[in-house]
């Protein structure tokens, strides 16, 4: 008996253990699912079919790979991206690498703004009331919140969207295409497509997405004896992200490709809920997409003005007054002010302008994954824990993959191939 109760005893300290480290991880990957997530996968689903699962099981690689490496990263040397950028690079490259990570989180956080404003707007509210409001409820939380509230939050958040999981399953879709399109690459030459391409990356892989990964891992202290667990935590996190995913690819694709319908706005988009929730998919729709949009642009300003101000040693954080710590607070207001400035342009389509900022975030990707392979490659910062060949291998096909559909992007216009649809 005494026996079994150490055993127990055993059992319940390795859970406590696994508990206390998981979530940046699993955040991380969830975030794919945000606002700009769910619209570059309806979209994707509801225009192209299937025939987007084979890049989403690709992407799934890299990401794991990624994120892993950037986790990798913190808790080997204790320090975030932007800290080891300045101290490996030097200032110039810093303020290249700077330049491209705001551009990318604030397009991302215009993105947020946007499914701010198309929520309420399907809830019959005006974005020019809620979104100014949102601003306003979104810098109260930062000023007076707990970050350890919010990742509880954004934890549970996680759950949410398995509602795409039940919807797809209940319209029943044609399995054994679904599998063939899964690992039979599809390819088509027009602009759209390449655009839904950088999209789907850039709203899996995120330049944000591996400095919050880093930071958070480097600020829980874990230590490399328990990184194992982070690692499953990485893995983990990557895998369900994008089996939601998938299945909002399968459920716009089963229920809007199958009659015509290319998701353009929130309202279109909320159709593939009805199988589940019948009249009431807009709301279920609409509230899933405000909380995430809330949660994801509470945190990824603050994220942002954290490591710009950490890369150039300026003053930061909370804890400082205003006038101690100027940059830090004009640069989170000016990234709050400017996105709700964009979203309140009259006429601007809000889901374009969420995918197409994540196709942004694609573009910029590879200036962010060259300077990690370079720092996790070097002896010197990391010992033993460098990168394997295969890590490298795929990580550098993953640069030179988004590199050649940028350029083809920008050269298809010269062959006068199909316009975005």
């Amino acid at each position: 008996m005494k026996r079994l109760h150490t055993r127990f005893k055993l059992a319940f300290s390795r859970w406590g253990l696994v508990l206390a480290i998981l979530g940046p991880g699993l955040i991380t990957a969830s975030a794919d699912n945000d606002a700009p997530g769910i619209a570059t996968y309806s979209m994707v689903g509801s225009t192209y079919g299937y025939s987007f699962l084979w890049l989403l099981l690709l992407v799934t690689v890299g990401e794991v790979i990624v994120q892993e490496t950037a986790a990798r990263m913190g808790a080997v040397t204790g320090k975030g991206t932007t800290d080891l950028i300045r101290e490996r690079f030097g200032v110039k490259m810093t303020a290249f690498a700077m330049l491209c990570l705001l551009l990318a989180n604030l397009g991302t956080t215009v993105a947020q703004f946007a499914g701010i404003a198309a929520a309420t707007e399907l809830l019959g509210a005006s974005r020019h009331i809620t979104v100014p409001l949102a601003a306003l409820l979104v810098g109260l939380v930062v000023l007076r919140g707990n970050y350890k509230n919010v990742e509880k939050v954004l934890l549970v958040l996680c759950l949410s969207a398995f509602a795409y999981v039940i919807s797809a399953f209940m319209v029943r879709p044609p399995w054994g295409e679904v599998l063939r399109q899964a690992v039979i690459p599809t390819v088509q030459w027009d602009t759209g497509f390449i655009l839904a391409v950088l999209a789907t990356i850039g709203t899996t892989i995120t330049p944000w997405g591996i400095v919050y990964i880093q930071a958070s891992v480097a600020d829980k202290g874990v230590a490399l004896k328990n990184y194992r667990l982070t690692r499953v935590d990485v893995t983990f996190g990557a895998l369900w992200g994008n089996i939601v995913s998938a299945f909002i690819i399968i459920s716009t694709a089963a229920t809007l490709f199958v009659v015509g319908v290319s998701v353009e706005t929130a309202e279109q988009a909320a159709m593939a809920l009805e199988p589940l929730a019948g009249m009431g998919a807009r709301y279920l729709f609409a509230v899933g997409l405000l909380g995430a949009s809330l949660l994801a642009a509470s945190v990824l300003p603050l994220s942002t003005t954290y490591a710009v101000c950490e890369a150039f040693g300026w003053e930061r954080g909370l804890d400082h007054r205003p006038h101690e710590a100027r940059v830090f607070y004009d640069l989170y207001v000016g990234i709050i002010v400017l996105s709700v400035l964009t979203v309140l342009v009259p006429g601007i389509p809000l889901f374009p302008l969420m995918w197409l900022s994540q196709s942004m975030n694609a573009i910029l990707l590879p200036v962010m994954l060259v300077l990690v392979l370079k720092l996790v490659n070097d002896r010197q910062i990391m010992g033993e824990w460098v990168n394997t060949r295969f890590q490298n291998l795929f990580s550098w096909f993953l640069v030179a993959i988004i590199a050649l559909i940028t350029v083809g992007l920008f050269i298809s216009p010269l062959f006068g191939v199909s316009p975005i649809p």
